[in-house]
């Protein structure tokens, strides 16, 4: 998943917008974009869109963000929405990775009770939302077989710790939120799941978006969160290789496969090692090209 798209939940405009806004995933949000007497009705309006869009042939993945476990909302937005059978559920503001266990074994009992495939719901954790999570970012590993990847958050944290900007006068982020950054990606490198970039919350600046997203792939990151339509196509781009990123990854395939005990290449006049050839191969998973090959 290249761009994942928030959309409140108690909107049914925004909701069947979205569907058309070519977003690998769309997460339907229970938690910051509804008001707490809207709630209820929100997870009505999730669960007739979810059971809606899953009869289309085409369509993006269907995610809910719940609200935390720290609250009294999210036994009843699992019970809300759960019966359409969505393909993940987000979760907001753990504590660390035993939150994402907990998550899991309630998923069980609501797979059980809507009669889905046990397991068939993913999870995909925001973390360092919270400070204490920043301090355990190594609990995510192994927390659960559902865990399909993690992203970061930096809006929550500083209002947590206190910051006044979480961002240079450049737009380069303080040093607080870059670790939580690189902590989300190694983590998820870690724990075998899909790294995805925060937010970019200026929507109007496109440019920046591009910049942003253009150094998220570049350093590892797999995908992007977005809060607006016009980012998804710009987060698209960013995170699909270019048809010369491609033959040059099929070439050093290629080459090792062509002499696989070697362990360096020579090709067009550089060395490639095995590092290289794990590169290669991502980067083909990442065009969606590599069970084609």
């Amino acid at each position: 998943m290249r761009s994942l798209l928030f959309v409140p939940g108690d909107s049914d405009r925004k909701l069947a917008k979205a569907l058309s806004s070519g977003a690998d995933a769309l997460i339907l949000d229970l938690e910051d974009s509804v008001a707490l007497d809207r709630k209820a009705e929100a997870r009505a309006m999730i669960r007739d869109f979810i059971a809606s869009a899953k009869g289309q042939e085409k369509r993006p993945r269907l995610y809910v963000r719940i609200n935390s476990l720290n609250t009294d909302f999210w036994s009843a937005d699992l019970e809300g929405v759960m019966p359409a059978g969505p393909d993940g559920i987000i979760l907001p503001k753990p504590r660390s990775g035993e939150d994402v266990h907990r998550l899991s074994l309630a998923l069980d009992h609501a797979e059980e009770a809507a009669g889905l495939k046990l397991g068939s719901t993913r999870i995909i954790a925001i973390t360092t939302e919270v400070p204490i999570c920043v301090l355990n970012m190594p609990s995510f590993i192994g927390s659960s077989t559902r865990l399909e990847g993690l992203t970061w958050g930096a809006e929550d944290l500083s209002a947590e710790i206190g910051s006044t900007a979480t961002r240079e006068p450049n737009g380069a982020l303080t040093s607080p939120y870059r670790l939580a950054r690189d902590l989300c990606l190694f983590t998820a490198v870690s724990a075998g799941v899909q790294p995805i970039d925060t937010v970019f919350i200026d929507f109007r600046d496109q440019d920046g978006l591009r910049a942003e997203a253009a150094a998220a792939a570049r350093d590892g990151f797999t995908g992007k969160l977005a809060i607006h339509p016009d980012q998804v196509a710009i987060i698209n781009e960013a995170f699909t290789p270019s048809q010369r990123e491609i033959d040059h990854a099929r070439d050093i395939i290629a080459m090792f496969a062509a002499s696989p005990d070697a362990g360096v290449i020579s090709l067009n006049g550089r060395m490639y090692d095995r590092p290289h050839l794990t590169r290669a191969e991502r980067v083909l998973a990442r065009a969606g090209l590599a069970n084609k090959e």
